[in-house]
This record gives structure tokens, sequence and C-alpha cells, in this order.
């Protein structure tokens, strides 16, 4: 590899290679397969962002939240979201205590390192946007007071897209504030037949124990700017970037949020895999499932059938992906 792009390895980098194998290792205790599933939450949790998880039910996605949980060791809490659901049970709320004469905070289950917010579209718009300023700005705001949220903080969102009664879309500012969205999918015949197996006598599915602490993830956040980019690489992210901006398909393109957002998460994707250097495959790789929940299609795209993957997947196919430079 050409100096331009980096060389091998950094004490930074390699204990984000750890982190990112305890991970995956303590995951695939409690899950079989979904390689990347397991990969992209990790990506966003060393993004310093969140994962939105779409699927059908019974595919484990609150499972892998849980375990995603217990291998990093930090607190957790699970927020069922439902119709009747306000933003005090999310946040907290004043109460007064009238031995003391005054108001006294408690907090809600977002004071936590690890938040599930489990089957989130079934909130109202208004709860679901008590969200928004703890997951953009890490803190929340009650009666005018603002109180920090824990650091690490990081918030796993499952939506099921296929029950739409009783459901409440996500807008577009909530679904922004999502590092990756992703789905699971369907276990090939090999990985269900070792789901079956290993939960045949028992299928209860186990806990991993915790194999990292809050340190080691706000350690690995930090290194993964160091994580160098060459302006070659840089270009091509911009313009696929632009290119959603222009593209007769999209209503909407994406925003300089997003622009960051890819960069950060393919700095994670290189240092996840050893490298102190971004390649155009790593923006490759995650441009579907960072830029796809972010753009709007336009009325008649959407009425041929078409979805945001799959513009995403045209732009990717437009652009020539830059070729490592030499001498």
């Amino acid at each position: 590899m050409n100096e331009t792009y980096g060389q091998f390895g950094s004490a930074g980098i390699e204990s984000i290679s750890a982190v990112a194998r305890a991970v995956r290792d303590g995951v695939q205790r409690a899950i079989v397969g979904n390689a990347e599933a397991i990969e992209y939450a990790t990506i966003a949790l060393l993004c310093g962002g969140h994962a939105l998880i779409e699927d059908v039910p019974g595919t484990g996605k609150t499972t892998l939240a849980k375990a995603l949980a217990a291998t990093l060791g930090c607190g957790f809490k699970r927020i069922q979201f439902t119709p009747d659901l306000v933003p005090a049970d999310v946040v907290g709320v004043n109460v007064f205590d009238a031995a003391k004469h005054e108001f006294e905070f408690r907090p809600g289950p977002v004071f936590s390192e690890i938040v599930l917010a489990d089957e989130i579209n079934r909130a109202s718009p208004r709860t679901q946007s008590a969200l928004l300023e703890a997951m953009g700005e890490r803190q929340v705001t009650v009666d005018g007071v603002t109180a920090a949220l824990p650091s690490p903080f990081f918030v796993m969102a499952t939506l099921n897209p296929i029950e739409m009664e009783g459901t409440f879309p996500l807008p577009e500012a909530q679904l922004d504030r999502f590092t990756l969205r992703f789905s699971l999918g369907y276990p090939d015949e090999a990985d269900e037949l070792a789901m079956l197996k290993r939960f045949r006598s028992d299928a209860t599915i186990n806990t991993p124990p915790a194999s990292l602490s809050p340190k080691d993830i706000l350690a690995a956040q930090a290194a993964v700017g160091s994580v160098r980019i060459d302006d070659l690489v840089a270009r091509y992210l911009l313009a696929m970037i632009a290119r959603t901006r222009a593209h007769t398909d999209i209503r909407l393109g994406a925003s300089p949020r997003a622009s960051l957002t890819l960069q950060r998460a393919a700095q994670a994707k290189a240092a996840m895999e050893g490298r102190d250097y971004m390649l155009p495959d790593d923006v490759k790789g995650l441009a579907s499932a960072v830029l796809a929940h972010r753009i709007v299609l336009d009325v008649g795209a959407e009425l041929r059938g078409r979805n945001s993957s799959d513009v995403i997947q045209d732009i990717l196919a437009e652009i020539e992906v830059p070729i490592e430079p030499k001498g």
C-alpha cells in the first residue's frame, strides 16, 4: 500500500480492532450468524452514534441489542414504545418533594449508557421527538433545566416495517440521528440449523458476559478520529453526496451531516479491520446503510416501486472508484 493512503496499524487502531472482536465474540454467544448486522452495530457504537434496526418480528433485533449491551459492560435500559407513551416516560419528570418543599428530578430510562428503544415507530411523534435532543446532544432538558447523559451514550432502536396499524412514521429529523439503518434478514440454512442445534435442549438465549467496559468504548471512539483520509477518498465520498442532491429520483438529497457521518463510519470500518487509513471501499460498503434513510425519494420514483437503497446502488454504479495513486 502506497504511503499516500497510509501504513498499517497503531496502538489506537489495534484497540479498536480488539473492541470489535470482543463485541463480535460476545454477541455471537447469543445469536447465530448476522455478521454484517453485528459489524454495523459496532460501527455505529464506535462512531459515537446510534443504530436503527428494521426488520420483521422474530429475526433477532431485540436479542442483538441486549447481547451487545451485555458484552459492553455498560448500563442498559429498555423502553418499550407504545402509543400511550409520553415524553416524561422517556426523559424523566420533576416531582414535588413535600418534605423538602422543592421539586426533585427523577430521571427516565434514557439516562443509561445503552438504551434500547424497542418498536420506536409505535410511539407518537411527540414522544419520538423526546429522543432528538438526547441522541443529538447527549443531554435532555426538562422544565428549562438541562442534564447531561452518561458517556458513552448509545441508542439502538428497533422498527417493524410490516405492521402499519398503530404505528407512526419516523420523521426525517429523527431518522437523521441514526448513524446506520440496517436489517438482519432471514438466516441462511446453515446458520438456522446451527441455531436449532444450539438451542435444542434449552430454548433460553444466554446473556453473554461483559468483556468490555465504558472506558474501553470511550477510548476506542476517541481513536477512530486518527484514521487518515486521502483527498482522493474524500472527493469520492463528496461526489456520492453531491449525486444524491442532483438525482432525478431524489427530492431531498443527503445533508452535510450525512457527509460527516459517512466519513466517520468509514473511518470506524477501516480501524476495525486494523488499518489507520481509509479506502474507497470503506465508503462504498457503508453508503447504503448510512445514506438510504437520509434521502427522500421523488413521488414518481416511489410510484415506480423504487426505494432509497435502489437509488443509492445506482449512484454507486455511476461514480468511478478512485484507484490508489502510484509513486
